[in-house]
């Protein structure tokens, strides 16, 4: 019985807890560009532990993207959420959130500048191991964190939830050095079928470990709440497909941190 009594308090001393993962503000630069982000981390799991980017939709930093960090952190990773607009840059409505994505859509080299300052400055965090690090990103993010895959960044893996999958220079892919994994709504008009075979295609030439999974009746933005219900929009939650999504992820990563 003593012994049971001590595994259990043993347990609760180590184990990830969401009452304890502690969320700051992150000022960082890329360029002379001043960047805002946040990082969340559980300051019970000791020593060096697996990370992960996590890069906004369209809106730029905000509650949703914070909530998914702190997903993470309760999962024992530090995680670090990227500012790619820039401090104060927070998009108040879809026709500004248009303006800014496309600006960094039309310049990939800026883009993924914006996404390795992000992982830069969570390897220099001595909580992380750096050989462990990951990237995820939603919609608008989901197509930077493939960016920052294909500009050679040094991560195990990369998850992109219901993203973009275009790309300017498909031949980069060849530079991608850990697993890719995208988690796509089938029935996205924003992705069309056309997008996901040349995706596909570029993964297969350059001969990256990929994986493409595609949820029935989901659309654009299934993991999102705010998106509504109406899948005729075009974007819209799915709370099937954002559960599953969810489990792929944890798995994902217990794949690729061994």
């Amino acid at each position: 019985m003593k012994t049971t009594v001590l595994a259990l308090l043993a347990f609760l001393l180590i184990a990830p807890s969401s009452a304890k993962v502690q969320m700051e503000k992150v000022t960082y630069k890329q360029g002379d560009t001043v960047l805002e982000g946040f990082i969340a981390y559980n300051p019970a799991v000791k020593g060096p532990r697996p990370a992960v980017v996590l890069v906004h939709d369209w809106m730029g930093v905000g509650e949703y993207v914070q909530m998914r960090a702190r997903q993470i952190a309760e999962l024992g990773y530090v995680a670090f959420v990227a500012d790619i607009y820039g401090k104060g840059i927070r998009p108040a409505n879809t026709q500004e959130a248009s303006q800014q994505a496309g600006i960094y859509r039309g310049n990939r080299p800026l883009l993924r500048a914006r996404a390795q300052a992000a992982l830069d400055q969570l390897t220099a965090n001595a909580r992380v191991d750096g050989k462990r690090v990951a990237a995820i990103g939603y919609c608008f993010g989901g197509g930077t964190v493939l960016e920052l895959a294909r500009n050679g960044s040094p991560l195990a893996g990369v998850i992109s939830f219901h993203g973009n999958l275009d790309t300017p220079n498909p031949d980069d892919a060849k530079q991608i050095k850990g697993r890719v994994l995208v988690l796509h709504g089938a029935d996205d008009p924003f992705v069309p079928a056309a997008s996901v075979e040349a995706f596909q295609k570029e993964m297969r030439d350059a001969r990256v470990d990929w994986e493409f999974t595609a949820y029935g009746g989901a659309v654009h933005a299934f993991t999102q709440k705010a998106a509504g219900d109406d899948p005729s929009k075009g974007a819209a939650y799915n709370a099937s497909a954002d559960a599953r999504s969810f489990e792929r992820m944890k798995a994902f990563f217990t794949e690729i941190f061994r």
